[in-house]
């Protein structure tokens, strides 16, 4: 059981996901603090002055039923960023590095793999019935 349980956590796959959510989570926090800073306020710009961003009130002097579309938009634009990030600085490299791995754990030149012998066999029936067919053709 410990052996089993060693093996599921030595496999690249497990250290690369837990490296990919311990990044991911520290550049979550800086992209969320980029777009509520700088992204959201050029949003909340394009609503009207009485409201507090791009959005509208449901009900009028009840701000919990203000729908907040600027929130939605920078939500969107944090997962924009970050899954841009993420593919660009790790997801790209790693891929790179993968096949560059591949290539040099291949060998230069690619073994023919050996012709099975039924193959082979009719193979050679063949290229003696052309032969035989070529002879008897001849006046």
């Amino acid at each position: 059981m410990i052996r089993g349980f060693r093996d599921f956590i030595m496999r690249g796959n497990v250290i690369e996901l837990a490296i990919a959510v311990v990044i991911g989570s520290a550049f979550t926090a800086l992209v969320t603090s980029f777009t509520n800073s700088i992204i959201k306020p050029i949003i909340a710009s394009a609503g009207e002055i009485d409201a507090a961003g791009l959005g509208f009130q449901i009900r009028r002097g009840n701000e919990a039923t203000f729908v907040d579309i600027g929130a939605v938009i920078t939500a969107a634009v944090t997962f924009l960023i970050t899954a841009a990030v993420v593919y660009f600085l790790f997801v790209l490299p790693m891929n790179r590095a993968n096949e560059r791995l591949r290539a040099l754990a291949a060998p230069q030149e690619a073994a023919e793999t050996p012709t099975p012998v039924d193959i082979a066999l009719l193979t050679e029936m063949r290229d003696l019935l052309k032969e035989i067919s070529a002879r008897n053709a001849r006046p």
